[in-house]
């Protein structure tokens, strides 16, 4: 397996649309394991195509792994949402792709989903609470939407500033430690 980059925002690549992945072969195993790796190593919960810029229709999620210590990885691809509660959540998202940045989002409480699984088989399930907002959150990365896209205007420009100031101290951290 292999930690594979995360693009930050406002990285072009993940505002675009992905495409369906075609099948399931060895390239996309892979690309799922390297994933769910650096999900994990970074830590998230969540972890989409276009966040390691592979503008592919996947994404892995795990939100157990914290409870007990026992993962819960699964792997989406093709996912696509056939019901939603007419209930509400609303979550304190992040995003690996804005890192240390966080606001409140409003998204239905429970889906329903179905996708393509790594067994060429396809699955559905219907999520609630954390596994329901992720699952959200990583099929809009797959759609070219930021959590940040469901907030005003003005909220979202002011984490857009925050996380260009956090990648200027990064690079003058970065820069000063090769001194």
């Amino acid at each position: 397996m292999t930690l594979k980059t995360i693009l930050l925002h406002p990285d072009p690549r993940l505002k675009k649309h992905c495409d369906p992945v075609a099948t399931i072969d060895d390239e996309i195993r892979q690309l799922a394991d390297d994933m769910l790796e650096t999900m994990y190593d970074a830590p998230g919960v969540g972890l989409a195509g276009p966040q390691v810029g592979v503008l592919k229709r996947i994404f892995v999620m795990d939100c157990a792994k914290d409870k007990l210590g026992i993962p819960e990885p699964m792997v989406m691809v093709n996912p696509e949402i056939t019901w939603v509660s007419e209930d509400k959540n609303v979550h304190e998202e992040g995003c690996l792709s804005l890192p240390e940045q966080y606001a409140e989002v409003t998204r239905p409480k429970e889906v329903r989903m179905k996708w393509l699984g790594l067994d060429g088989q396809m699955h559905e399930e219907q999520f609630d609470s954390l596994w329901a907002t992720c699952a959200q959150h990583e099929l809009d990365h797959l759609d070219g939407k930021l959590f940040i896209d469901h907030l005003g205007p003005l909220k979202r420009q002011m984490i857009t500033r925050k996380l260009e100031k956090w990648k200027r101290e990064k690079a003058r951290e970065a820069k000063s430690s090769w001194s």
